[in-house]
């Protein structure tokens, strides 16, 4: 995005970058959606009749954390700013955090990255039981710890008091971000009991109201946390893209008048920041190949629309996600693709489904429906 050089991430472009990277990607079914008529991404040619309306959306939210970006795209998008600790956290909330939470002592308190920091103290974590604290370019307090030091409901535990009674006013952070790891020395690894405990959105978002009108709203992934809940009805946890992608298919068919809001988590967690280039291309190369199968099920009274809540270039220094547009692709069965252009605000998705379930409403954003 223009803005990008304030989040020093000018030069990233997720798709393109990884392409070329990898001397171009073979991605033949969203090249048919028509990907490839977004940008230049090697491999994924510009079709000239692409099955799906195509553009790519601007952020209007500051920063580029999962909250805002997933907020936005359900037609909120944040006018205030978030909190960030690039230094780590003051001295008086980490008082506030051990008062709490009843915890002895903590390590880290830096930003770093969540794989390095692990094993530079999970050492020292095991040896004391205190857990690690470290943020990063988002608005996230993280707390690490190893699954046999401090157990799964316990670091939950901490994580909602870390979230309901210490990050209070004036103190505005996104994400509480449980970070569970196993493993012993020189070999700790992250698990996939990770949890994200989100604040609550500050007003309405497309979730709320279509509940309000009826309409059963479903998450799959981790797309509860990030709204806190709230105004999802069906909440489908996931632990991978695969499981995700299985998930998403069951419910089709089974489901009427539903909205299903999912979020596929390897793409960012596995190969976006751990800057794994060639892991992410594979990934994206898995998602093409499970797209024949589900489009199939999808019959003249379905919508997918496909989007990204920010970006992750894994080809630069930064393990964080980036500042980029995001791809937006529109599928109706039976239907040819259009250009959409530049939309000013991820809130277009939000409003582009209030308008296909015909609800009335005040979000922001401007429909592509029509």
């Amino acid at each position: 995005m223009p803005d990008a050089g304030l989040y020093n991430d000018r030069g990233s472009d997720t798709l393109g970058n990884i392409a070329r990277a990898v001397g171009g990607i073979d991605l033949p079914n969203l090249k048919s959606l028509g990907l490839g008529n977004i940008i230049d991404i090697p491999g994924v040619p510009y079709v000239s009749f692409p099955t799906a309306a195509h553009g790519k959306m601007k952020e209007l939210s500051k920063g580029k954390d999962s909250t805002t970006g997933h907020w936005e795209l359900a037609g909120l998008p944040v006018e205030f700013d978030f909190s960030y600790f690039p230094e780590g956290f003051p001295t008086s909330l980490m008082m506030t955090f051990l008062k709490e939470t009843g915890v002895k002592g903590y390590l880290g308190n830096i930003a770093a990255s969540g794989t390095e920091i692990i094993q530079t103290l999970g050492d020292e974590h095991v040896k004391t039981g205190y857990p690690i604290i470290y943020t990063s370019a988002d608005s996230v307090f993280q707390i690490a710890a190893h699954e046999e030091v401090i157990p799964l409901k316990r670091l939950y535990e901490i994580c909602t008091i870390t979230r309901e009674k210490v990050l209070t006013e004036p103190y505005k952070v996104g994400r509480v971000i449980a970070r569970p790891f196993i493993g012993v020395k020189g070999n700790y690894k992250r698990t996939t009991n990770r949890r994200d405990f989100s604040m609550d959105p500050p007003d309405d978002t497309i979730l709320d109201i279509l509940k309000d009108n009826d309409i059963t709203t479903i998450s799959v992934g981790k797309v509860d946390d990030l709204f806190n809940g709230r105004g999802i009805m069906i909440k489908e946890h996931t632990k991978s893209n695969l499981e995700g992608c299985i998930k998403i298919q069951n419910l089709l068919g089974k489901q009427k008048n539903s909205f299903i809001f999912a979020n596929l988590v390897d793409f960012d967690v596995y190969f976006g920041h751990r800057n794994d280039v060639k892991g992410f291309a594979n990934a994206l190369k898995e998602f093409d190949r499970f797209l024949p199968k589900f489009l199939e099920k999808l019959d003249e009274t379905d919508a997918l629309i496909l989007t990204a809540d920010h970006g992750n270039d894994p080809t630069t220094p930064s393990t964080d996600h980036s500042r980029e547009y995001v791809p937006v692709l529109y599928y109706r069965k039976g239907h040819f693709g259009r250009d959409i252009g530049i939309r000013s605000s991820f809130a277009d998705v939000g409003k582009t489904i209030a308008d296909f379930f015909g609800v009335q409403n005040y979000l922001h954003g401007t429909s592509f429906y029509k």
